[in-house]
């Protein structure tokens, strides 16, 4: 079974995540959309429990923002090809083929399996702060020369197989809330991270403009419920015994954080 890439790893901090955010809801989404949704485990669900039989290990779940979507909007027409591990060429190879010049609205979610977080997180807490830095400052150095082409590939293909749709592309949260005191990584090392993601996502904002697409940011929706956060976390830190939900958004993070930013910009 395929685990996600941005947090396949088996240590880390100790901390947990949960609560409720709400966004006004755009007059504009339309229940006539055809609505196709791309991109890998945060897109697809993991972490957030009650996956779909047919998705297997892609780990689609029905509280995923996308699913959430279809059930409180009803568009006309609604596949997600999400899936647990996917880079950008996977989204290019695997699930482009879903959409069509019918598709009228798309989400995608994609680019943080590409810099290799796994890897960083892994070297993070068993090597030390000097080490996590440098793994950090190499998979920025790569972030900044790799994926902006490679999303450039992805945004292309998006229009080319569905020219009329409104296309959003979401991002992701940040880890760790700063300056407070938690178990695990050091200070130094925690702020290098959410640089890395901060990163990350300033990239794909800047790909997703260049391409007229709609940047959707759950940054924000996310502070105060992030790992170290005196307040209910919406992220699911270590968990040994399900290690492919670690580092990905809960049930409630989904429904509180990710849908409705998703939903205001799908408008």
């Amino acid at each position: 079974m395929r685990r996600s890439r941005l947090v396949t790893f088996a240590v880390s901090v100790a901390a947990t995540l949960g609560a409720t955010l709400t966004l006004a809801v755009p007059a504009q989404a339309a229940p006539s959309d055809r609505y196709v949704a791309l991109g890998d485990s945060y897109a697809s669900g993991v972490g957030a429990e009650n996956y779909t039989s047919e998705s297997g290990s892609c780990k689609r779940s029905t509280n995923a923002y996308p699913a959430l979507y279809n059930t409180n909007i009803k568009p006309a027409s609604y596949k997600s090809v999400a899936c647990s591990g996917a880079i950008t060429t996977d989204v290019i190879n695997n699930q482009l083929s879903a959409l069509s010049s019918t598709t009228t609205l798309v989400s995608v979610t994609v680019g943080g399996n590409d810099v290799g977080f796994a890897n960083i997180m892994s070297t993070c807490v068993l090597q030390g702060e000097a080490k996590c830095i440098a793994a950090v400052q190499a998979s920025e150095n790569s972030a900044r020369a790799e994926l902006p082409g490679k999303l450039a590939k992805v945004y292309n293909g998006i229009k080319a197989k569905a020219p009329s749709a409104r296309v959003v592309v979401v991002g992701y949260p940040v880890f760790y809330q700063l300056g407070t005191t938690c178990v695990g990584l050091t200070a130094a090392s925690r702020s290098k991270l959410n640089e890395g993601i901060n990163l990350v996502d300033d990239i794909i904002r800047t790909a997703a403009n260049a391409a007229g697409f709609k940047f959707a940011d759950v940054r924000s929706a996310f502070v105060g419920h992030q790992l170290c956060s005196g307040g209910t976390k919406w992220m699911h830190a270590l968990n040994v015994l399900n290690i492919g939900v670690s580092y990905h958004p809960t049930k409630a993070g989904q429904a509180g954080g990710y849908y409705p930013v998703f939903r205001s910009a799908a408008g």
